[in-house]
């Protein structure tokens, strides 16, 4: 059976067919290329400029001064090295949380099989058609005063982390695997006595590896590129994160010193879908085990 395509296989063929593809998929990937990297170039020479440079009508395409000590001043006017550190903090707490409760949650809908367990998925999948803005106000009030315990967690990593692990966009990237491993290999293993937490331990988080280290990144970028939540949550300026300190000290800094902080807090981001890409595709299209 062919597959159908907008030029056939015959067309492609001829010299000319050649020609035309190569010269409209280079296009494309050009014009593709323009369009993701060039407000990335944009924010890294605009760092490199002075003040003046950067607010001039028409921009420059490249940096007519080169001014490299304003990442440096940013770093130390900013005090970049400790919203950096609060960030990481902030960062690999709730990246802990969601790895213990959000696999344990998953397990136990894909194997454990739970009564209503069906149910409370498609409770858990209908949050995400909410808008993150709606449940602002429910959250803060909670954070604020917490029920039972009477708490306020404000000003403190508990109101960063506690609203991370209830992520159930991740819960079903993690059921679907958890589904896609074959009941046999986990029925063997129960046979041999092990149980459902050995099971979980030995043999489902090893397999697991690709889609954690999806997860994992999620969180991680998650927590990093949030701004409103820290905002509200930690107005303490010794506890901010990177965005929202960047944000509260960008009051009298200089526009450019301003983009090369801004461009400094982008790179941790950038680093790690660069060096993670193919673990995040290959944990995304996960389906299933070879045998």
């Amino acid at each position: 059976m062919s597959t159908r395509t907008l030029i056939s296989p015959a067309v492609l063929a001829r010299p000319r067919g050649k020609a035309l593809h190569r010269i409209v998929l280079v296009a494309v990937l050009l014009l593709f290329t323009l369009v993701f990297l060039g407000p990335l170039y944009w924010l890294v020479s605009s760092g490199f400029k002075d003040a003046q440079e950067v607010i001039q009508t028409p921009p420059t395409l490249v940096p007519g001064t080169f001014e490299p000590g304003n990442y440096t001043r940013a770093w130390e006017v900013m005090d970049l090295a400790t919203l950096l550190l609060n960030t990481l903090y902030y960062a690999f707490g709730a990246l802990a949380f969601q790895l213990v409760l959000d696999v344990a949650a998953a397990y136990s809908l894909s194997k454990l099989r739970p009564l209503f367990g069906k149910a409370i998925l498609g409770m858990m999948l209908a949050t995400l058609m909410i808008p993150a803005t709606v449940l602002v106000v429910p959250q803060y009030l909670t954070v604020l005063d917490v029920p039972v315990v009477e708490r306020n967690l404000l000003n403190t990593p508990w109101a960063i982390w506690l609203p991370a692990v209830t992520n159930a966009f991740n819960i079903f990237l993690l059921k679907r695997f958890f589904d896609s491993i074959p009941k046999e290999l986990l029925d063997a293993a129960s046979m041999d006595g092990a149980s459902p937490l050995r099971i979980l331990w030995s043999i489902v988080l090893p397999i697991s590896r690709p889609i954690l280290g999806v997860v994992s990144i999620f969180a991680v970028v998650g927590v990093w590129k949030d701004f409103l939540w820290p905002m509200l949550t930690l107005p303490d300026p010794s506890k901010q994160t990177l965005n929202v300190g960047i944000y509260s000290l960008s009051n009298g800094v200089p526009v450019n010193v301003l983009i090369a902080a801004l461009t400094i807090a982008s790179l941790p981001t950038l680093l790690i879908f660069l060096v993670f890409q193919r673990n995040i595709m290959s944990g995304l299209t996960a389906g299933g085990l070879k045998g």
